[in-house]
């Protein structure tokens, strides 16, 4: 097996258990914030016994890659608890898809910040997305069960999508940086920083909920980082795009499938909008041409 098949079947089932994660949040049956904690506490365990066996511990880090790091697992964490969220209130299959609008976070943030050029192909699929997103807050009247509070569940998801955008125009500062070790500092970092918040006096009573917890950290983040990272390295950038599409069509699946959500058709048109937009973002598709070229944002983590 070459490294290019290697790394797309490891960044195909990536992105597929990525796309399972609303399921286990749901179906863990806690508190959001415990969730995420438990994410990043097992999460945590995992990544030491990786970053271990792979003798990254051995690295000396300096204040200013560990500060930046946990700067980044601020935003992470942020974004997780936002994300999930919004699953009970828009959906899991609304919430993934206004999720996926951070290509367009991360190109604000470049025109804002690094005076990137916004170019006329940009901007228009920009604009696709935006109308992706009028269709799918219209739909909230008459689209069925979507959830608890629709709206605040589209606006969660787009801050978990703009602090997921934080996070990765912070880690761009860590080139060179073994990925897995800044991963185990961003939830080390989330350990620490929902601590206080976590009811450590009423823990889970069933075994079920322990396992669903477990699986997000051992799983969803342990083992998802490493096929994750050991894909980007064998893979073309075009092809990480590519397979970064799994996530949200699986994520769709799954809340079809287990949960019975079915969407009006003006959802179905807004999703898909935002997500071929997305992808002509990540992907560097043109519509015209143009004597400007388009740069890939980072695949979806």
């Amino acid at each position: 097996m070459n490294d290019t098949v290697r790394g797309t079947v490891e960044m195909s089932a990536a992105m597929a258990i990525l796309g399972t994660i609303g399921w286990f949040v749901v179906l863990s049956g806690q508190p959001i914030m415990d969730v995420v904690f438990w994410r990043c506490a097992f999460g945590a365990l995992t990544l030491l016994v990786i970053c271990a066996g792979l003798g990254l511990l051995r690295n000396r880090l300096s204040l200013r890659i560990i500060g930046i790091a946990a700067l980044g697992g601020v935003a992470i964490v942020v974004n997780w608890l936002l994300l999930f969220s919004a699953f009970s209130r828009a959906s899991i299959s609304i919430a993934t898809a206004v999720y996926n609008t951070q290509p367009f976070m991360l190109v604000g943030f470049g025109a804002l910040f690094f005076a990137e050029r916004l170019t006329l192909t940009k901007l228009t699929w920009l604009a696709i997305a935006f109308a992706g997103m009028v269709l799918i807050v219209q739909a909230a009247p008459d689209a069925g069960d979507v959830g608890t509070d629709y709206f605040t569940g589209i606006v969660m998801a787009l801050g978990a999508a703009f602090f997921w955008a934080v996070a990765a125009i912070v880690t761009k500062k860590l080139k060179g940086t073994p990925p897995h070790l800044i991963a185990l500092i961003q939830v080390c970092v989330g350990v620490v920083m929902l601590a206080p918040f976590v009811n450590l006096s009423q823990l889970p009573a069933d075994a079920w909920s322990w396992a669903m917890l477990a699986t997000l950290g051992i799983v969803h983040t342990g083992l998802m980082y490493i096929l994750m990272y050991g894909a980007i390295q064998k893979l073309p950038t075009h092809l990480q795009g590519s397979l970064s599409f799994i996530y949200p069509v699986v994520a769709i699946l799954v809340d079809v499938t287990a949960f019975g959500h079915r969407l009006h058709l003006s959802q179905i048109v807004g999703a898909t909008a935002i997500l071929i937009a997305a992808a002509g973002m990540n992907l560097g598709w043109t519509l015209w041409k143009s004597k400007t070229p388009v740069a890939s944002p980072q695949p979806i983590k």
